[in-house]
């Protein structure tokens, strides 16, 4: 394998999010892309709060499929389902179907397929569950940040000697390991 060819595979591990967010904004004017850098927390960070382009996903989509198709079920049990008794029931005076109680049901029935596509969503986006090796610290889970740099044009000296500037607490080759 030739040096130009040679990918380089580190993990930083920082205390803070401040000095992650600098080591992102410097690998960025050191040529290292977006894709080739992977921050891993132990805690929510969002992407604005490290300067990173936001994440493409899917799960509003899916979440908006899940509430039509609830909102068709609830028109199906409101609207149609009456009609397919062989002997309809008629309340008093009330209408064949009652405007209140149809609503509730479209409502309820909405947030159901709306809440059960998107928790269906965040698993498969996820990659949940994942059984592969994985590149991780044992360091993250006590509050860590680590950025992982997976990139094949850039040289590891340099890369490894500007994350410990900017306050790393080590910088070493990453390995993938069962979790």
């Amino acid at each position: 394998m030739t040096e130009e060819s040679k990918v380089v595979d580190l993990l930083a591990v920082f205390s803070d999010l401040a000095p992650a967010a600098d080591a992102v904004e410097q690998l960025r004017a050191m040529g290292v892309h977006d894709d080739c850098m992977n921050v891993i927390s132990g805690v929510p960070v969002t992407e604005a709060m490290l300067g990173r382009p936001r994440q493409w996903t899917n799960v509003p989509r899916i979440a908006m499929g899940g509430a039509l198709l609830g909102f068709a079920a609830g028109f199906f049990l409101a609207y149609i389902s009456p009609y397919l008794y062989p002997y309809p029931i008629q309340v008093s005076t009330q209408a064949f179907v009652p405007g209140p109680p149809t609503v509730v049901v479209l409502f309820e029935l909405t947030m159901l397929g709306m809440l059960l596509s998107t928790f269906l969503g965040v698993f498969l986006d996820s990659f949940f569950p994942n059984y592969r090796p994985m590149k991780y610290v044992p360091e993250i889970s006590d509050g860590k940040i680590a950025i992982f740099v997976e990139c094949p044009h850039v040289e590891e000296k340099k890369i490894t000697d500007a994350l410990k500037k900017l306050g790393a607490e080590s910088v070493k080759p990453a390995e993938a390991q069962h979790l």
